[in-house]
């Protein structure tokens, strides 16, 4: 992500407040004093946070949904800096930021479930038919040994899926093969 901070607005005092939120986050803070700066500014840096002062946005166009969209992956924030100090910016920052970081935990635990469940479906059905092939009359050896050594590969990484994300980090792999035998 990226460590910067863009700060839209044109109250006096805008480089006092950059300056805190600098030193707080030690991000760079950059400041455009209108919309048309602002949309400059973000087609040429990708930022972390856009805040937006409140008295930019007129309701009658579509302001802040045309920086918004020009954002990205930037968290937007709309703010009041006529009745906002630098303290409450801070605040309103650090808890966006932390919105953000569980935001994208959550996501990332969504997926690896996701593709756990897919990956669990998939061993599953080859555990299941490399048991039904072992199952049939006149195998050749060859092919009896292949399909044992698939069938052990899939219930190694079944046993691994199974258990929770800490253990399967930590997990040392086996030593010894599993015995599978056919059905």
């Amino acid at each position: 992500m990226p460590q910067n901070i863009l700060m839209i607005t044109a109250i006096a005092g805008a480089e006092n407040c950059a300056a805190v939120v600098s030193k707080q986050f030690g991000w760079t803070v950059e400041i455009a004093v209108n919309r048309k700066e602002g949309l400059a500014a973000l087609r040429h840096r990708e930022f972390a946070l856009v805040v937006l002062d409140e008295s930019l946005i007129d309701s009658r166009d579509d302001c802040a949904d045309s920086l918004i969209k020009c954002a990205g992956l930037a968290i937007p924030l709309e703010i009041n800096f006529a009745i906002s100090g630098c303290g409450r910016l801070v605040r309103e920052i650090r808890a966006a930021l932390l919105r953000r970081e569980r935001e994208q935990e959550l996501a990332l635990r969504a997926a690896a479930t996701s593709i756990q469940s897919d990956l669990r479906d998939t061993v599953a059905g080859l555990l299941l038919q490399s048991q039904l092939a072992l199952a049939q009359p006149a195998l050749s050896p060859q092919l009896a040994e292949k399909l044992r050594l698939v069938a052990e590969l899939a219930a190694n990484l079944r046993q691994r899926l199974d258990l929770p994300p800490q253990a399967t980090q930590i997990r040392q792999p086996r030593t010894q093969p599993v015995a599978v035998h056919p059905a």
